[in-house]
């Protein structure tokens, strides 16, 4: 019983994590919040970028007919050749459909024809109701063909069918899913543990005054740099490990992925240091990870496929660091982008990073302020004292 007393006394005391209090948010969390973002178990307007070299009347009836459905969103007509991976980059689509030349001539001069379909296979969720729907499209128009079904155009006579690539990850490896999920993910995750309680830290060591009394945002910052490149060497050994023992895809170029790290490891860094803030001693603050690792983990496209989710969810995502790590890996690692490839997310980052920076020296500012204060109001009752103490001593 004094074991149990005194643990419940800990437990309250504040000195560690306040577990009563993160089990209930926890908890909350997972069947409000997290319900309500994950509801969605269909693709809904999803996008579906053509390729329509034979520009006709039929063609432009099938686009019609993809845009009608619920599960697509045609987002882009391209009537000139195009790589169709580059259609992918920045996930500016999840299926891009090729017309080729002549589909409308074959169409209805009784010769079978082949309708190309790419699909973005860096997640095999994403794709899984459109090709359904596109299925369903194509062997209706077959059936109108036949005179199985009713037609408004009954000169159909050719049959079509699809000619289906996987791009990215045709065998659906899951070093090339979830693994690399994980190992990005994790290797967060304790960056942040690492990290997180550095500033309790420095204020229970009385080194926080001095930073903040004669340094800058930079000196705390600074001190991120041999953790970073400790969860860059990881990173690069994972990835080399999932390359050589593994089947990992690794398409596009190291550097680009290692200097786009640069980037995003010292914003999880000052996210981190924030969070940790105002925490009492080191263990608090490691309880307040949660607040930003996860999310980006649950809602940035390795878990569940964001096609799935609706417009204001993918939105809402980007508040948590890990959503744009996944829009990097997916483009450089997947699919082989370059830097100018995905210029306009990368430049996006910059500016959510630019918002951290501001965020963070508002409260390295506003915590010197506070010092100041503290410091200016014990030193006026520091002098009170002074003159009270010497009146007592001229009247004694």
């Amino acid at each position: 019983m004094n074991s149990l007393r005194d643990e419940l006394k800990f437990l309250f005391s504040g000195q560690g994590m306040p577990y009563e209090k993160v089990c209930l948010m926890v908890a909350m969390v997972i069947t409000i919040f997290m319900s309500v973002i994950l509801s969605g178990n269909i693709a809904k307007d999803a996008k579906v970028a053509i390729i329509d070299l034979d520009n006709s009347a039929y063609t432009r009836s099938l686009i019609n007919r993809i845009e009608a459905s619920e599960f697509m969103k045609v987002t882009a007509v391209l009537n000139t050749p195009q790589d169709p991976k580059e259609l992918f980059y920045q996930d500016r689509a999840v299926t891009v459909v090729y017309f080729p030349q002549g589909l409308e001539k074959d169409r209805y001069t009784g010769t079978a024809t082949n309708i190309g379909v790419f699909y973005d296979n860096t997640n095999t969720a994403n794709t899984s109701n459109i090709k359904e729907a596109l299925n369903e499209i194509i062997g209706l128009d077959n059936a109108a063909a036949s005179g199985d079904v009713g037609s408004s155009n009954d000169n159909l006579q050719g049959s079509v069918s699809l000619a289906v690539r996987n791009l990215f990850n045709p065998q659906d490896s899951k070093d090339n899913g979830e693994t690399l999920g994980f190992l990005l993910f994790f290797g967060s995750m304790f960056f942040t543990f690492a990290t997180i309680g550095m500033i309790p830290r420095l204020r229970l060591s009385h080194q926080l005054d001095e930073v903040l009394l004669h340094g800058t945002p930079w000196d705390l910052l600074i001190r991120l740099l041999p953790y970073g490149f400790c969860l860059l060497v990881s990173w690069v050994v994972g990835l080399a490990i999932l390359r050589v023992w593994g089947d990992l895809t690794f398409s596009g170029s190291l550097l680009t992925f290692l200097f786009v790290q640069l980037f995003f490891i010292p914003t999880v860094g000052a996210l981190s240091l924030f969070f940790g803030w105002t925490a009492a001693n080191p263990g608090i603050a490691s309880s307040r990870m949660i607040l930003f690792i996860p999310g980006g983990f649950i809602l940035g496209g390795m878990t569940g496929p964001t096609t799935f989710f609706a417009d204001w969810v993918v939105k809402f995502s980007h508040i948590f660091p890990l959503t744009w790590e996944f829009h990097f890996q997916r483009d450089i690692i997947s699919r082989g982008a370059g830097l100018a490839d995905i210029s306009q997310t990368f430049g996006a980052f910059m500016v959510y990073m630019g918002i951290v920076g501001i965020i963070f020296c508002l409260r390295f500012y506003s915590a010197k302020k506070e010092l100041l204060a503290q410091q200016a109001a014990d030193q006026h009752k520091q002098q009170e004292l002074q003159k009270l103490t010497r009146e007592l001593t001229e009247q004694g």
